[in-house]
């Protein structure tokens, strides 16, 4: 995953490699250049001449690799900016294409940590890691090839000792990889009680459980401490049997050296230099095994990021989907519908269940809890497909539409209003994105939104606070109702719209939604049965079927489920 976005930008890779390949190169070059100082510059042939070319030709391999490591140290960074932010990218989009199942069975805080904390490990891998890694190869590599062109008997003595290093490194890597990837999932749970209990302070406060939450928190710390600990005692290891095995066998191979410098098999220079490349190679291959860790740890984070893109929506637009008759009608139909909630497959939410809303009908459907009132309006926005039978709008069937099509034919006010921490006007805009100032001050006007708006510190400019904190229920509701007066939908779905309303304004409001449901087919769930009196049917449902449905004076008159409602209220 993370190689086929970088691959994007063959430039930076080639600039980036480039760079690395001249500071490595300058990097083996250093022993030479101290090669050419001992055994030309304090030979005693050439003088004070010598000594300075010498020394002018280190300064001079300084200096690339200072620039060198300059131009490798941006471009990789750069590359490594640009890879997590289309990752990111990439995983945010897939996830606006899952359906409700997948939340309802994977936590949104903890898909969020994939999205920082993994990508942030990501990021300090294609950044940095990845260019030590490679930077430590092409010495490594570069320093044994120089070892060999000095002493090919020292150097095939170091080489053969490089598979014990190597083996250990190779059995222990799956292990930490194995914790790498524990540690991220703890590391995730800490994110996901940190969102959970901050964004119900309010209730934590109110119960008096500060110290029980802190208590679920430092558990979870200690959980994510101790898959961190497992994983660098195995580190500590790793790197300690890799130097020791390393560093030794260059002190066994380096005894050898100074035996052939003594019988003058080889200058000074050359050891000096053999004794300087061979400190360079096992720094680069000691480098090895510290960012080996890091690799594996980056390996675990693009998994757990590649599972969530390896997620295929259960709801999409078939290959060749069927287009809504234009213009709209608003008809909707459920045709011997069987449903149940796939986290809940031994509930019917509907069983056998017909009904046909009329173009321009106001439908209320009131039941107990459960009885499938806002599986209807799951069903309606293609959230779910029905097991069997199925759900039309205008004579469609809904599977053979594409879903955003079926969506923009409907608006809807939730019972748990969503007030994004942006603007005033982006949250009202949110029903239609290109709506002009005017068109959104008369949409705010409708839903008598418009007083409380200008009150604001900076009207439709004002920040309203995550999730609306700096707005009451009322008001919140009132935007809510605002957003779908400006979408002007053909069909209406109302989902206790007047809930968070004191009676005064629910009055006010009643009449809007009179006026924002005229020429529209409206679906409303209500428990307050007072505010459906006036619809044009009411549906009454229990253990998901239809029990009862006729006018509010039909169903009053019947002394059924309805009327033990309304009696009750």
């Amino acid at each position: 995953m993370v190689w086929r976005h970088a691959r994007r930008y063959p430039g930076r890779i080639a600039a980036a490699s480039m760079a690395l390949a001249v500071t490595s190169t300058a990097t083996v070059a250093i022993p030479y250049s101290f090669k050419r100082v001992i055994d030309r510059g304090f030979s005693g042939h050439g003088g004070e001449a010598a000594v300075a070319g010498a020394f002018h030709y280190m300064l001079m391999i300084v200096a690339v690799l200072a620039v060198g490591t300059a131009v490798r140290f941006y471009f990789v960074s750069w590359l490594g900016e640009r890879v997590v932010a289309d990752i990111r990218t990439e995983v945010q989009r897939h996830l606006m294409t899952l359906t409700p199942r997948f939340y309802e069975e994977n936590r949104p805080s903890e898909i969020a940590s994939r999205l920082t904390a993994d990508t942030a490990q990501i990021e300090n891998v294609v950044g940095s890691t990845v260019s030590i890694a490679l930077r430590n190869s092409f010495t490594g590599v570069g320093g044994l090839v120089y070892l060999f062109a000095i002493s090919p008997k020292l150097a095939g003595m170091l080489v053969a000792a490089i598979p014990l290093i190597i083996a250990p490194i190779a059995l222990m890597g799956r292990r930490v990889r194995s914790y790498s990837r524990t540690s991220q999932d703890r590391i995730a749970d800490i994110g996901s009680i940190v969102t959970e209990t901050l964004g119900a302070m309010k209730i934590v406060q109110a119960f008096g459980q500060e110290q029980r939450e802190s208590a679920r928190f430092g558990a979870a710390v200690e959980a994510t401490m101790a898959a961190a600990k497992r994983r660098i005692l195995l580190r500590a290891v790793m790197t300690a049997i890799a130097i020791g095995l390393m560093f030794g066998s260059i002190t066994l191979v380096l005894w050898e050296g100074a035996i052939d410098v003594a019988a003058g098999r080889l200058s000074g220079g050359a050891i000096a230099a053999f004794v300087l490349t061979g400190g360079i190679v096992a720094g680069a291959f000691g480098a090895l095994t510290e960012v080996y860790g890091d690799l594996l740890r980056g390996a675990g984070a693009a998994g757990r990021l590649g599972e969530l893109l390896a997620e295929q929506p259960e709801i999409a637009a078939p290959a060749n989907p069927v287009a809504l008759p234009v213009p709209a009608q608003g008809r909707i139909a459920f045709e011997q519908v069987e449903f149940r909630y796939p986290t809940r497959p031994d509930v019917a939410a509907l069983s056998d269940f017909s009904l046909t809303i009329a173009p321009g009908e106001t439908l209320a459907v009131v039941g107990p809890s459960g009885a499938g009132k806002s599986t209807l309006f799951q069903l309606i926005q293609r959230f779910y497909d029905p097991a069997a039978g199925r759900v039309t709008i205008d004579g469609v069937d809904l599977r053979a539409a594409d879903p955003a099509a079926i969506r923009a034919r409907i608006a809807m006010v939730p019972q748990e209003t969503v007030i994004f921490g942006t603007s005033a006007r982006d949250n009202l805009r949110y029903g239609r994105w290109d709506a002009d100032d005017g068109a959104i001050w008369a949409a705010a006007e409708a839903a008598n939104a418009a007083d409380f708006l200008r009150a604001l510190p900076d009207g439709l400019d004002t920040f309203l606070g995550e999730g609306g904190a700096r707005l009451s229920g009322g008001q919140r509701q009132r935007i809510a109702i605002a957003r779908v007066a400006l979408k002007n939908a053909p069909i209406l779905v109302l989902d206790e719209a007047t809930s968070a309303l004191d009676s005064e304004v629910e009055a006010a409001i009643q009449d809007t939604l009179d006026t924002v449901m005229e020429g529209k087919t409206v679906i409303a769930i209500a428990h307050r049965l007072s505010t459906i009196a006036r619809m044009d049917r009411i549906v009454v449902l229990d253990g998901g079927r239809i029990a009862e449905e006729g006018t509010h004076a039909e169903l009053l008159a019947r002394h059924g489920l309805y009327a033990r409602f309304w009696d009750r209220q």
